[in-house]
């Protein structure tokens, strides 16, 4: 009896600790959902085009510049990858690709046809000619946009691209994403909280980077790479995209590189968890004229190499400023 009396107030507290906890994470969960939501919500424009909606937002004046989002993007990180150049002199234009946010996932979403769409969004904003910067799984539609449109295409920029690895054999896309994906996307909350319990998995399997080049890199490069995957959320008006994304790496198109006549850089990291280093260093060797850089360290988000990767850009964007032009058939 003695012993029932003493738990009960102890479990009572435990119980009042969990519940406190419990309503703690979810304020904490929605005052992040309802930021992102603001985020994203804000800030882009919709363009009314032959090829569709396109969502799209722009940053800075000058030269433009086409930035391409990754998997899991959005315009919002479109324009995190493109606010350097954007401060350097550069109109970046972010659209939002097939299934992100605001563009709708058409019955065709092959990388033709968001090349297309990007050519559709240029005409809406009466840009005759881009330079084009193509980030990770945002690299197909990069390219075929390059070989479909080359007239407009002043130069390309193939940052971190996801290439199927060299020596294994296409299959068709997958029936369904894959189980941990499905579960960790599956909602915005599950999302928030494995970010928030999980930060080091999540930068691992999810954004391909590893921890350990975390945890060296100075806390301004911290802070970048988390508000990478903050502006991940929300994830549920992304998912379309990403699972096209998904479909298209597991049977890429066929690239004929050889006769990209542009300028070109590729930069990669070494240690990018993705394994897709050899794949972007070679693919730099079958197209004439490339540039490959390289970093041995900060994996998929290349954590610790912003200052250098936006020096590469900058140098690379100014010197052909001009002298693509001619190249390009303009």
């Amino acid at each position: 009896m003695t012993n029932r009396r003493t738990l009960r107030p102890v479990l009572g507290i435990c119980g009042a600790l969990l519940g406190a906890s419990i309503l703690f994470a979810y304020l904490g969960y929605r005052r992040d959902l309802d930021a992102a939501q603001t985020r994203v919500s804000s800030g882009s424009r919709i363009a009314d085009t032959p090829c569709g909606p396109i969502e799209y937002a722009v940053a800075g004046a000058g030269t433009p510049v086409l930035v391409v989002h990754g998997a899991g993007g959005g315009f919002d990180q479109g324009l995190e990858f493109g606010r350097p150049l954007a401060e350097r002199g550069y109109r970046v234009i972010a659209p939002s690709r097939f299934g992100y946010l605001r563009t709708p996932l058409p019955a065709d979403a092959s990388p033709a046809a968001q090349a297309d769409a990007y050519a559709c969004l240029l005409d809406a904003l009466k840009v005759p000619k881009v330079a084009i910067l193509g980030g990770s799984a945002g690299a197909p539609s990069t390219i075929v946009f390059c070989q479909r449109h080359a007239e407009r295409c002043t130069a390309m920029v193939l940052l971190v691209p996801a290439f199927f690895p060299p020596g294994a054999s296409p299959g068709g896309p997958p029936a369904r994403p894959p189980l941990v994906l499905d579960w960790v996307l599956g909602s915005d909350f599950v999302f928030w909280l494995n970010m928030k319990v999980a930060r080091d998995l999540v930068l691992e399997k999810m954004f391909a980077t590893p921890a350990r080049d975390f945890e060296r890199a100075a806390p301004e490069e911290q802070e970048r790479v988390l508000r990478v995957l903050r502006d991940a959320l929300p994830v549920e008006p992304r998912r379309g995209g990403l699972w096209n994304d998904l479909a298209i790496v597991a049977s890429p198109p066929s690239y004929a590189l050889e006769r990209l006549s542009m300028p070109v850089l590729v930069v990669s990291v070494e240690d990018d968890l993705f394994g897709i280093y050899e794949t972007a260093r070679a693919m730099t060797g079958r197209i004439p004229g490339a540039r490959f850089v390289s970093f041995p360290t900060g994996g998929h988000l290349w954590v610790g190499r912003q200052d250098e990767v936006v020096s590469e850009l900058s140098a690379f964007l100014r010197l052909r400023a001009a002298a693509p032009l001619s190249r390009a058939g303009g």
